[in-house]
């Protein structure tokens, strides 16, 4: 059966824009591969390689590309595996070895940046690998996580609320955002235009939030309380009145929902808990190590 060219599979502009975006994800052919034995010089490259080896893909002028390089390239596009990607990575992957090989012989491993890179990628990877055999962090048990649903439950209110919000660096701007309200500005226009705070661009929306009343220091979700405060006072569709100082910032209150506590269940919740405490045990255990290196190191700083 006769082969098309290379060149004439990989000639879609489309497959060269998609190399730019995988090259993170594809791994160089080259990387688990040694060149196979130079062809002799009475024989032509192609005859002097032979057919493929029982776990070979594809041969680039000497280097083979194996089965495992890839099953692991399609596995990390994380996409359905179909006959037409397998395809489409595979000739990725020759164009990749393609460009190795250009760069090698013109011998880009000795440029500045890509030694740079090189050492980057190597302390990365040695970093990475000490995190994994150092960083020990404590297990997180049923009990861990149902305690943490407990004391999330104890901290809701009876009321939640969904609110939007405009904050501003200074009492100017946070008065004339008051006034254009009041001549009957719509909120959203007026936090994309202004507000310096969370969801600016998607109009100033926040996630629905809930509190116990009367509002106690340290049982606002976060929120700074005088926030908190405001909130709670607020009708279905209300508007601040008057601008909350918080720091710098000059904050206006929207609510533009308001409902009964929704307290989702246990069981659907308690993954996404466990994966939160995993993560905060992660953090803490990293800290250990970094603490425990600091002991007997010497560290200058400015």
């Amino acid at each position: 059966m006769k082969h098309r060219p290379i060149a004439v599979r990989i000639r879609n502009a489309t497959l060269i824009a998609t190399l730019g975006l995988a090259a993170g994800l594809l791994p160089a052919a080259h990387a688990a591969n040694k060149p196979t034995a130079k062809p002799s010089a009475d024989k032509p490259a192609d005859a002097a390689s032979g057919a493929l080896p029982a776990n070979g893909v594809a041969r680039v002028n000497n280097v083979v590309i194996t089965q495992d390089q890839l099953d692991q390239a399609v596995r990390a596009l994380n996409v359905p595996d179909t006959p037409a990607l397998r395809a489409s990575v595979k000739n990725q992957l020759i164009a990749r070895e393609l460009f190795r090989q250009a760069a090698e012989k013109q011998h880009y491993e000795s440029r500045p940046q890509v030694v740079a890179a090189v050492e980057q990628a190597k302390t990365a990877a040695m970093t990475a690998a000490y995190l994994r055999d150092q960083v020990k962090p404590a297990p997180v048990t049923d009990a861990d996580v149902k305690a943490k649903y407990d004391a999330i439950v104890a901290t809701l209110g009876e009321n939640e609320y969904k609110p939007s919000a405009i904050a501003v660096k200074d009492a100017d701007t946070a008065q004339t955002v008051l006034t254009q309200l009041k001549k009957g500005t719509d909120f959203a226009q007026l936090a994309k235009q202004y507000s310096q705070g969370p969801g600016a661009a998607q109009g100033g929306a926040m996630n629905w939030i809930s509190f116990k009343t009367p509002i106690q220091p340290g049982n606002t979700q976060n929120w700074p309380q005088p926030l908190a405060e405001a909130l709670v006072k607020l009708p279905q569709g209300g508007v601040s009145s008057t601008p909350v100082q918080i720091g710098d910032a000059y904050w206006i209150l929207r609510v533009d929902e308001k409902r009964p506590t929704q307290i989702p269940q246990y069981d659907q919740i308690k993954d996404a808990l466990r994966k939160q405490l995993e993560q905060v045990a992660l953090e803490k255990a990293t800290a250990q190590v970094v603490v425990d290196l600091m002991k007997n190191a010497r560290i200058q700083q400015q």
